[in-house]
């Protein structure tokens, strides 16, 4: 059955504060009566009516932060020409994200972490699927000459966890210059994409035979 507009909007208002309250106060002491406090609701029933509990109000969180992430970063990848372009786009996006929606970052970062290392969670099996397609891009890439040869799964799992550690000091720091450090590690993993021949044009000295 479809939900009516204020069943929607009502859910709505209770992600978004379990979203807030994830943030300052942590995935453990998310309790229902924290987050109903925040959305200013009578009493946790009015949560327990709209979720079946903790882990499908925590879906809901993932899938809004997902959803916000998507729409951030979905059209900065797309109009990038080429995988090393698309690659670049990926990693600054992705990045950036956290100076221009810090608070859903910050929540995103606290459940995964909260799920420690069950890799048997739902939260972890589809960030698992994501780095999977990853990988058969890369792939494809390599095939097509535009990134040399390496280790599909290596590279994949060292830009997730660089794009992690970067993102969980964004969040520490705010003064941090976030469009400079997306920029530098961009850098760093276009440099280590790069087919060899693009490695010894670009490091050639200037006037030498090649």
């Amino acid at each position: 059955m479809g939900r009516t507009f204020t069943e929607s909007a009502r859910r709505r208002q209770i992600v978004e504060a379990a979203i807030e309250v994830i943030a300052d106060a942590g995935y453990a002491k998310a309790s229902f009566a924290r987050i109903a406090k925040h959305a200013g609701l009578s009493s946790t029933g009015m949560i327990s009516y709209h979720f079946k509990g903790k882990d499908d109000l925590l879906r809901e969180v993932v899938g809004e932060v997902l959803r916000v992430s998507e729409a951030y970063m979905r059209p900065r990848i797309e109009a990038a020409v080429g995988p090393r372009a698309r690659l670049r786009a990926y990693i600054e996006s992705n990045i950036e994200l956290a100076a221009a929606h810090p608070r859903e970052l910050a929540a995103l970062v606290e459940i995964l972490n909260g799920q420690g290392d069950d890799t048997d969670s739902e939260f972890a099996s589809g960030r698992q699927a994501v780095m999977d397609l990853q990988e058969h891009v890369v792939r494809a890439a390599q095939a097509d000459g535009d990134y040399g040869p390496f280790d599909a799964k290596v590279l994949v799992t060292a830009i997730r966890g660089a794009i992690d550690a970067v993102l969980v000091r964004v969040l520490r720091e705010p003064a941090m210059d976030v469009t400079t450090s997306a920029r530098e590690l961009a850098d760093l993993f276009d440099r280590a994409v790069r087919p060899a021949e693009i490695c010894m044009e670009v490091h050639r000295v200037p006037g030498e035979d090649a």
